[in-house]
């Protein structure tokens, strides 16, 4: 019974007169709400709101929350977007009185210890950055990405330098060049050479002075560590242009090697996913961004600054890009990645990388020969198999065995992306993961390759949804169970 129901929205649930609390008269005066509000602000009819009891509405999303797959369930092997464990204690934290309960209007004096902890986060982020200048306003790794660039503009409106063209490499993550057009500039794409990295012959046939910025992810989304970083980023000086980091994998490097170091000139992070904060549904998230003294007059608003013993919220400055953020971000996942990070001090930030690094080879070691990986036997944080054989041979593709992993219980890598590697599969086991679960989910791959095709072809079998047309399904949702569908659809 409970499991039909489920399948239903709350409006089908929904049941005239029913009430979840029901509160006793008022024994106040009362106004009619119409002559306390302004004409125009009262609708003429109220919202049509299912009606249901706490019951009803207590076992709907519990049941629907028994269908999802999550971080503290699952293992999350997503290539390209961290998905590890979150310490519980850092929710904690965020969620202590001290830190929920402050309102962003607050006077300063009233909130110096939060003050205090955004500082200290600013300081660490560029200790690990490289890169002294930071702000905190940015609310995703998207979002840092369009800043970072508003920040590259700025600076070259203010030399009084025409710069039109970013150069992202062809592995990029997607967001790279929606973000540079959004930003005003032009994308050129940079191809990789054979080996998954930077193709330098591609790169300095594309670069003059018309390159504002180069946006470089390093490690890139093959996993692998550009091996002529500094090579790259010096061609880029070389002809007055900015190298942005993409800060989307940097749980591979903490403590190890620093952007700023080989050359950067900006980045963002992610907390979310590299400093423990929940991740995914769109939210919420953070993507402070890191830049050199010489863009730090850019840089969105506020900033804290430590003046004597206390702290300051820096609000205006003449060649600032302005805020991209309300109030000073989003302050609940900065808090979780300050108590990760104060947790972890510098040797267990590093200790993260070589975890992370640790595993993904492992894992690499255990998946290569029934899942060929194009770029090498050796990777940083994840690394990208291939089922084009499998399809060659047997018809099978990389999306047969991500829908089949379902069925097995283990949520889906990353599938056909990046684009440059054919029928990709993009594997992340992270560093919260135990060689256990490891093993488990390497076993599970070996015995679905070797199922029939046909079996293949029509996974998951166990999930009420098999395989939708997912574009139709974007523009034409089907919001009601009651409306015409066929579950293997």
């Amino acid at each position: 019974m409970f499991e039909q129901r489920s399948t239903r929205v709350l409006y089908e649930l929904s049941r005239p007169g029913r009430r979840a609390a029901r509160l006793p008269e008022c024994d106040v005066p009362r106004r009619p709400v119409a002559e306390l509000l302004p004409d125009g602000a009262l609708a003429s009819d109220p919202p049509q709101l299912p009606e249901l009891s706490e019951a009803d509405i207590v076992r709907h999303f519990t049941n629907l929350s028994t269908a999802n797959m999550s971080v503290d369930t699952h293992f999350y092997p997503l290539g390209s977007c961290t998905m590890k464990y979150n310490p519980k204690r850092n929710e904690r934290v965020a969620a202590s009185p001290g830190m929920a309960q402050l309102h962003p209007y607050q006077p300063e004096e009233t909130v110096q210890g939060l003050l205090r902890v955004l500082w200290e986060l600013q300081q660490m982020l560029a200790e690990i950055s490289g890169l002294p200048c930071v702000s905190l306003q940015p609310a995703a790794g998207a979002q840092g990405e369009l800043t970072s660039l508003l920040v590259a503009s700025a600076f070259f409106r203010d030399k009084q330098a025409v710069r039109t063209k970013v150069l992202a490499p062809d592995s990029a993550h997607g967001t790279n060049p929606a973000s540079a057009a959004m930003a005003g500039f032009d994308t050129v794409t940079v191809q990789s050479a054979p080996d998954g990295c930077v193709d330098l012959k591609d790169l300095q046939a594309k670069l003059d002075e018309k390159v504002a910025v180069l946006m470089l992810t390093n490690p890139n989304t093959l996993g692998l560590f550009e091996q002529h970083v500094r090579q790259i980023t010096d061609r880029v000086h070389e002809v007055g242009g900015l190298v942005y980091v993409d800060g989307a994998n940097m749980n591979a490097i903490l403590g190890v090697v620093r952007p700023g170091d080989f050359g950067a000139d900006m980045m963002h992070f992610n907390p979310h996913k590299t400093f423990s904060g929940p991740h995914g549904g769109g939210g919420p998230g953070a993507g402070p961004i890191c830049v050199t003294d010489r863009l730090d007059p850019y840089l969105p608003l506020p900033i804290v600054v430590k003046e004597g013993d206390g702290y300051h919220l820096v609000s205006s400055r003449p060649k600032s890009i302005g805020r991209v953020r309300s109030f000073l971000g989003n302050v609940g996942v900065l808090i979780r990645a300050y108590a990760y990070l104060r947790t972890l001090g510098p040797d267990g930030v590093r200790r993260v990388a070589e975890t992370a690094v640790l595993n993904a080879n492992y894992l690499l070691s255990r998946l290569k020969s029934m899942l060929p990986v194009p770029a090498g036997d050796r990777c940083m944080h994840e690394f990208v198999a291939s089922a084009a054989k499998l399809k060659s041979e047997r018809g099978v593709t990389a999306m047969d065995l991500a829908k089949r992993l379902l069925d097995y219980g283990w949520h889906a890598p990353t599938v056909y992306f990046p684009l440059t590697v054919r029928e990709s599969i993009m594997i992340e086991p992270t560093e919260t993961e135990s060689k256990e679960t490891l093993d488990a989910f390497a076993d599970a791959l070996q015995q679905i390759v070797e199922e029939p095709a046909a079996l293949l072809h029509e996974a998951p079998h166990s999930t009420p949804i098999s395989r939708p047309d997912e574009v139709l399904a974007a523009r034409q949702p089907i919001l009601s169970w009651n409306e015409p569908f066929h579950p293997k659809q």
